[in-house]
């Protein structure tokens, strides 16, 4: 940190996972404490981490202001920094100093290999954000018959199963065998972003089933072979420099359309949480990556019926609620079942997607404990069904965050209306100017504006067309929560 930025004491011996809080003030009252070799009994003693001797116990306490963890993440083991059922990353490292550490990004379960463990929200940031095109390369073992010129519609940009575009990927073919009549292959694949289950996915589109899958590589940072599986290290100096250096080329190397939008409110947003009793969080495509997944369902639905799925469609019934929603589809398309059954159908379709395919925005993870260490009191507002609402908060185990989860249903109007907005403050009992919103479309930015609230508009791919808009209407713009993260110091 250096001389002038100084922290409390009691803090520092927390942030070093001496104990929480409360149990090192105990232990500095008791005098177990020294500062520079004399006892201090004030927690609220100001020191100079990196130039202040701090023992504990006669035991030296050192200072680490940001940690970087190389980890070759095993199986069963999930990337998050908390979870209810399974172990998690941030438990095999054991020798962090730190409380805030996170992954940057996430690997599925059932993957293994390289992951970045960190409490460098900026870092992180650079690393995750789409534009950025950060490469990523795994090893994968494939089963099943690929269909023929795979190699080269990788590199041209598949399109998935759901409809979802890719960004062309580098495909290398190893090796390939039968066994007992199974088709078998060996691959290296290079991809240039981090869609959900992207791997997996586009081999699915090319008829294939992915039996493993390890990552090797992040941008500059390789796996280290030496390495075992659920073993890790910290990255060495060259290994920290050669990230932040592939992070500030990327920010030269994007077109200029992009670098146009990133002109307009791009730099990390300065939040006084003193003044938030609240954040209220629309679901999809704010909270969860889970946007894609509707046109998936609208055109299978339209499809039973013979009906294509109109291009003007998602922008049309931007911010109905899931009532509104139905009777619309029964109306436009002449639906010969109730509305009830329209219903019962989406809900049934969207269930299996929420429970299994559809992961939290980038940062969430980590941003929730954030607000929640904080006091900050959490709510939901979504036009969402409670059905869905609850599926996907408890596959993701991030239920206990919220005190009240509200939908467009059990209000007069759904959003761009103010009305669930409203709902939500009042029952969780703000009032609606001390409320923070995040929302990812223009009808949920206006339903907060409405209410009298701050509104950050937060980047989605499905939205992504409307940025000018989310830009002009919201109060900020992020294009993920680590980059609140990474300011919140």
């Amino acid at each position: 940190m250096g001389q002038g930025k100084s922290i409390r004491l009691d803090r520092f011996l927390a942030e070093m996972k001496q104990g929480t809080r409360s149990q090192v003030k105990e232990m500095i009252r008791k005098g177990r404490v020294l500062v520079d070799g004399i006892v201090c009994r004030e927690s609220d003693r100001k020191i100079f981490p990196d130039e202040t001797r701090v023992t504990m116990d006669g035991q030296p306490v050192g200072w680490a202001d940001t940690e970087y963890y190389m980890l070759n993440k095993p199986q069963g083991v999930v990337s998050a920094t908390e979870d209810g059922r399974y172990q998690t990353v941030i438990d095999l490292i054991d020798e962090a100093k730190r409380k805030d550490l996170f992954p940057v990004g996430r690997l599925d379960i059932d993957t293994e290999g390289l992951l970045l463990i960190t409490n460098d929200g900026a870092l992180a940031h650079e690393l995750l954000a789409p534009k950025k095109h950060v490469d990523k390369v795994y090893f994968a073992r494939v089963k099943g018959t690929l269909k023929e010129g795979i190699e080269a519609r990788f590199q041209a940009g598949l399109t998935l199963k759901d409809g979802t575009p890719v960004r062309p990927a580098e495909l290398v073919i190893e090796k390939k065998w039968n066994d007992a009549g199974e088709d078998l292959c060996e691959a290296r694949l290079t991809i240039h972003e981090g869609k959900f289950h992207q791997v997996k996915r586009m081999f699915e589109a090319e008829g294939g089933e992915v039996i493993y899958l390890k990552r090797l590589s992040m941008g500059p940072l390789v796996l280290d072979e030496a390495l075992a599986t659920g073993e890790y290290r910290a990255l060495t100096e060259d290994e920290i420099r050669a990230l932040k250096e592939r992070t500030l080329t990327s920010q030269n190397c994007v077109s200029n359309d992009e670098n146009l939008s990133d002109t307009q409110n791009n730099t990390p947003p300065e939040i006084n949480w003193n003044t938030v009793d609240a954040v209220l969080f629309d679901l999809d495509g704010t909270l969860v990556d889970s946007m894609w997944m509707w046109k998936a369902i609208d055109v299978e639905f339209l499809k039973r019926y013979g009906y294509d799925c109109p291009e003007d469609l998602q922008k049309v019934i931007e911010g109905m609620s899931f009532s509104e929603t139905a009777i619309y589809f029964k109306e436009r398309f002449q639906l010969p079942m109730t509305l009830d059954e329209i219903k019962a159908i989406w809900i049934e379709m969207s269930i299996d997607k929420y429970r299994n395919e559809v992961p939290l925005k980038p940062g969430v993870a980590e941003f929730l404990p954030f607000l929640r260490k904080k006091g900050i009191r959490m709510g939901i507002a979504t036009s969402n069904a409670q059905d869905m609402v609850a599926a996907v908060l408890d596959s993701l185990d991030i239920r206990s965050y919220f005190g009240v989860v509200a939908t467009a249903c059990e209000v007069a109007a759904g959003k761009p209306a103010p009305d669930i907005y409203l709902k939500v403050a009042a029952d969780l009992g703000v009032q609606p100017e001390k409320c923070l919103v995040f929302e990812d479309v223009p009808a949920g930015i206006l339903a907060g504006k409405r209410a009298g609230m701050t509104v950050y508009a937060i980047e989605d791919e499905f939205s992504r067309k409307m940025e000018a808009e989310k830009r002009e209407l919201a109060d900020g713009y992020i294009r993920d929560y680590f980059e609140l993260l990474g300011a919140k110091k």
